[in-house]
């Protein structure tokens, strides 16, 4: 069964060649015997878990199901969900049990998908290795001596490991993305605002973006069909009509011009990595679908923007965990800013704690125009060339991570 898509998992359940029951304690037992590898999964909680599964089973049986009812999915430490322990993969959050689920999660249980565990990640997504968590490195089940990919590392490499058929994850700068690729599976980062960001922790909120991670592009667009949609607490949200994700999916793909931008190309990209993506393109030219050559000057300029935009919003989302409210609390203090100063100290890895700084920097009076505002113009003249770009094309196509 570890074997089997989403979409044939779903045929397998409404067929009642087994149960959901089954399903989750055939995953609940692959996670026990193999967890300790990879480290994938942070928390578990089988009877939880089991009691989702029987309620999936009688969904099912009333006539109720839908393509998700009974399927174990795996959520990446982010996502709120009432009564889990939920801790960003960070000591700061190491004893907070979530009184509330995130939109994604409630969408989930409506759907009828039984939650499989939380999975490690990077200390507040702040990472592109899951290598930051306060829980230990997560390890790519190909080769435990390299990484998964990062900071949805955990999701990818559950997937993967065939630990969960299906796994949701966010990302900020790649994190979705870039752990698929590593680990050898599909991830999907939506248009921002098609996934709704509440009671997902926040980290750089112009940036951050629910997705799904799956073995296909068709499992993608089933766990899309469930995560998308409006919701009124989130600012952000995106108030337009309902999709299936799975429209297109098996129509002839003759006449899709795909743009292979030279910057995608050029100096920088390993070998082995640029083969793998011509032999892609390869593919898809004898399926009917025209290429063309397109650039993206300012491409070279999108990490240093990332690198300011996304401290900056971290600074100041990150101001809430004080020590006071909820979260790790340093147990000796003199007053309350001795309090506020070691509880963050203690609480905060290394990697977040650059990342604070570095945006407490940028944001600072007198480094606000030179870096912050210019950074969001920069953001503003690149997303105008891939405006720009897709009047040529259709898709654009390159490697997801250069090495």
């Amino acid at each position: 069964m570890h074997n089997a898509t989403i979409r044939s998992l779903a045929t397998g359940l409404a067929a009642r060649t087994f149960s959901s029951v089954e399903l989750t304690r055939h995953f609940i037992s692959r996670i026990n015997g193999l967890n300790k590898k990879y480290n994938c999964f942070i928390t578990l909680d089988p009877e939880a878990s089991l009691k989702q599964a029987e309620a999936a089973d009688r969904m099912r049986s009333a006539g109720k199901g839908q393509p998700l009812t009974g399927i174990p999915i795996a959520q990446k430490d982010i996502f709120c969900a009432r009564g889990w322990l939920t801790t960003c993969g960070s000591k700061m959050l190491s004893s907070f049990t979530s009184p509330y689920d995130a939109h994604v999660v409630e969408q989930l249980n409506a759907a009828g998908a039984v939650t499989l565990g939380k999975t490690n990640m990077d200390e507040f997504a702040m990472g592109s290795s899951s290598e930051t968590s306060h829980y230990g490195p997560v390890r790519n089940p190909w080769d435990v001596d390299t990484v998964p990919g990062g900071s949805s590392g955990g999701s990818a490499a559950a997937v993967a490991a065939r630990l969960a058929p299906g796994a949701i994850g966010t990302d900020t700068g790649g994190s979705i993305r870039q752990p698929a690729a590593l680990s050898g599976i599909c991830g999907l980062k939506p248009t921002y605002g098609v996934v709704s960001r509440y009671g997902m922790i926040a980290f750089a909120s112009s940036l951050d973006q629910g997705g799904p991670l799956a073995r296909s592009a068709e499992d993608l667009a089933l766990l899309l069909n469930v995560m998308a949609g409006f919701d009124p607490r989130d600012s952000t949200s995106l108030d337009r009509e309902r999709e299936d994700y799975t429209r297109e999916l098996g129509k002839p793909l003759k006449g899709l011009k795909i743009g292979l931008p030279e910057e995608f190309f050029a100096a920088g990209a390993a070998p082995g990595v640029v083969k793998a993506v011509e032999a892609a393109v390869g593919e898809f030219r004898k399926l009917g679908c025209e290429t063309v050559e397109v650039s993206l000057p300012n491409m070279k300029l999108s990490v240093p923007v990332y690198y300011v935009l996304a401290p900056a919003e971290a600074s100041s989302n990150l101001a809430r965990y004080d020590g006071v409210r909820y979260g790790y609390r340093a147990p000796d203090y003199a007053d309350v800013l001795d309090l506020y100063k070691k509880s963050r100290a203690q609480g905060f890895g290394q990697e977040v704690k650059r990342r604070i700084l570095i945006g407490t920097y940028v944001l600072s009076h007198g480094y606000y125009d030179a870096y912050y505002i210019q950074a969001q113009r920069v953001r503003r003249l690149i997303a105008r060339e891939f405006a720009e770009v897709f009047k040529r094309c259709d898709v654009i196509m390159g490697p997801t991570s250069p090495t």
